[in-house]
């Protein structure tokens, strides 16, 4: 019985015409379901930069550091590998500090990272220390100096001739905050034994740097004869 419907319905145009409509249609569905899954499959397969941790960035580490310190890599994942709002451009961290520790190879989120609060220690790296010197108003360039600033170190010392001596210890120094006759800087662990010592020592000035880029060059030392 079907056989004999089967038949009939060829033997008639409208038949026919009826099976190319049917046949069509299933050709026109089976493109479509390619064509997403085709789909589908490029976009998991699609590359995309993003921020990946280079080193351990701990809990309390700005944002400002970890760009200035590079401690990310700008790598290309696919983007089925891509984390749940993955950092993918730098400047996202401005204004940022991290709330978990980072470890290395893994990507950076937003979730990793909430607003500064503006601390000191979010200004500084593992190997930065801040270091408070005591300074008068001449020695800090008449209060000119301030958070923000770069600044050279001049130490005056007594040399072993007797005759005092004027040397540039330390050059674009970063200026943490200013305060009365305190003013704070970063510095390495070592530079702040130094600055502490010499601050007890000898006598310290502060020298204020131009805004735009200068030449750190060897740093220069000034004998003086003692009464002239």
């Amino acid at each position: 019985m079907d056989g004999i419907m089967t038949s009939k319905l060829f033997a008639t145009r409208q038949g026919t015409i009826l099976v190319g409509v049917i046949a069509a249609v299933v050709a026109a569905i089976a493109l479509i379901v390619y064509l997403n899954n085709y789909r589908n499959s490029v976009n998991n397969n699609a590359v995309t930069s993003v921020l990946v941790a280079k080193s351990l960035i701990q809990k309390g580490t700005s944002g400002a550091v970890v760009g200035s310190t590079e401690m990310y890599t700008i790598s290309h994942v696919a983007k089925s590998s891509l984390q749940k709002d993955a950092l993918v451009d730098p400047s996202a961290l401005a204004g940022q500090v991290a709330v978990t520790d980072i470890y290395p190879g893994q990507q950076l989120t937003a979730a990793d990272f909430g607003p500064a609060t503006g601390s000191l220690d979010e200004q500084l790296s593992p190997t930065q220390r801040a270091v408070v010197v005591p300074l008068g108003s001449p020695q800090q360039v008449g209060g000119q100096i301030g958070a923000g600033s770069h600044v050279d170190v001049w130490v005056s010392t007594t040399g072993s001739n007797g005759r005092p001596v004027v040397s540039d210890s330390f050059q674009d120094m970063y200026v943490l905050g200013a305060s009365g006759d305190n003013v704070t800087l970063r510095a390495t662990a070592q530079q702040a034994g130094q600055l502490i010592y010499a601050s007890q020592n000898a006598q310290m000035w502060l020298v204020l740097r131009p805004t735009v880029a200068t030449t750190t060059k060897q740093r220069p030392v000034t004998g003086i004869k003692a009464g002239g």
